[in-house]
């Protein structure tokens, strides 16, 4: 009697162990369920009302992998070499000022550039002055440089350059990356539906493309001023005929100095003698004439003289 209690209290508290066992594994289900259905309608509704959050996404996405370094296996776009913007400033007395000008033009278009600006004046000592800019190829700026020094006497000298590597790689990355937020809010117009999100992918798209041609705009402009060199010519007359070079003055100088000097004071002279020649000549006319009077009155007999 005594076992077959036993028995059937272990039947039944192994059924009553199924049957919780069997609530518990219901109830997960009906809760994964629950979960699965939830986060489906979710992840639906995140991609059917926002394809423009996407691309903007997609556009970090982008731009972080263009700024990742090796941990994440992506690097910026390298571009061969360095990139630097040089310009120089240059002073240079000359004798010729017109000459020296045409010379220096020759010399940046030889070298393959261009002529830019130019303006001539002349100063309050009527001297004559001429600034121009050049531009010409990095490869040759060294040698225009070299050649316009020569052309006369170097009074001031300046020249820079600027490493601009990285704003050129960044920019060249910004471009890439708005590019492909472009194509992608492209993508989701051809997709769209609904009017409403028509009209704000347009918008969408007119402000990326604004951007992209901003960017454009900003790699050409480093482009050509990375590629070409800037350099900006004065040209002063000097103060005498020669220009040794120096302040200096040499014996062959002075000689030439004191020859025009007496040639300008016999100039004056002349210019002088030919100026008072009238009335020097109307004077010693009417000098002769009154010694002649003179003379017959002091030479003619008195009444009281003998015959």
């Amino acid at each position: 009697m005594h076992t077959s209690g036993t028995s059937r209290h272990r039947t039944s508290r192994h059924r009553a162990v199924r049957a919780l066992s069997g609530v518990l594994l219901a109830a997960a289900l009906a809760l994964t369920g629950c979960t699965a259905s939830g986060g489906d309608s979710g992840d639906h509704d995140k991609a059917a009302g926002a394809g423009d959050r996407a691309a903007g996404l997609e556009g970090a996405k982008g731009a972080a992998g263009g700024q990742s370094d090796k941990s994440g296996g992506q690097k910026r776009p390298e571009l061969s070499g360095t990139h630097v913007i040089r310009t120089a400033t240059l002073t240079v007395r000359v004798k010729d000022v017109p000459k020296a000008l045409a010379e220096a033009r020759a010399a940046a278009e030889d070298a393959g550039g261009m002529v830019g600006n130019e303006s001539t004046s002349r100063d309050d000592e009527g001297r004559e002055r001429s600034r121009v800019v050049l531009r010409v190829p990095q490869a040759t700026y060294e040698d225009v440089l070299k050649s316009l020094e020569g052309t006369g006497r170097l009074i001031d000298r300046e020249a820079k350059a600027q490493d601009v590597t990285d704003q050129v790689v960044d920019v060249e990355s910004r471009v890439k990356t708005q590019r492909a937020s472009v194509a992608r809010v492209r993508e989701l117009m051809d997709k769209a539906t609904k009017l409403s999100d028509v009209v704000t992918l347009e918008g969408e798209l007119s402000t990326r493309q604004a951007d992209l041609e901003s960017l454009l705009a900003q790699r050409a402009a480093l482009k050509d001023r990375t590629s070409m060199a800037t350099i900006t010519l004065s040209l002063t007359e000097s103060a005498g005929k020669t220009d040794g070079g120096g302040d200096d003055t040499t014996f062959g100088d002075a000689l030439a100095g004191g020859w025009d000097a007496f040639v300008t004071g016999l100039r004056w002279i002349g210019i002088a003698l030919a100026a008072v020649l009238p009335f020097a000549a109307t004077a010693a006319l009417l000098l002769l004439l009154w010694l002649r009077v003179t003379r017959r009155r002091t030479t003619r007999p008195g009444p009281d003289s003998a015959p």
